[in-house]
């Protein structure tokens, strides 16, 4: 049965990340109200696992970006910085 994304907010979300076994992640949604089988969390799991970021959002991640310009990567030594 498919989750109903309308009740998921972002605590919700950030909890879920937290969680290391589809156990867990199975108690927090029946905690929150919401029917999950262990199947579906361990896909939730595995494609948490498999997840990758961009660029753009490892920069974000990372610190390097404010919006308005970009660094180099790994050992930050210039900033350029866009108007």
């Amino acid at each position: 049965m498919p989750i109903d994304k309308s009740k998921i907010t972002k605590e919700m979300m950030e909890k879920a990340e937290q969680c290391k076994t589809a156990d867990d992640l199975v108690a927090l949604a029946k905690a929150n109200g919401i029917t999950l089988t262990k199947e579906e969390a361990d896909a939730y799991l595995a494609e948490m696992d498999n997840m990758e970021l961009d660029e753009e959002a490892l920069d974000k991640v990372a610190g390097g970006y404010n919006g308005r310009g970009s660094c180099s990567e790994v050992v930050i030594t210039s900033c350029t910085v866009y108007p």
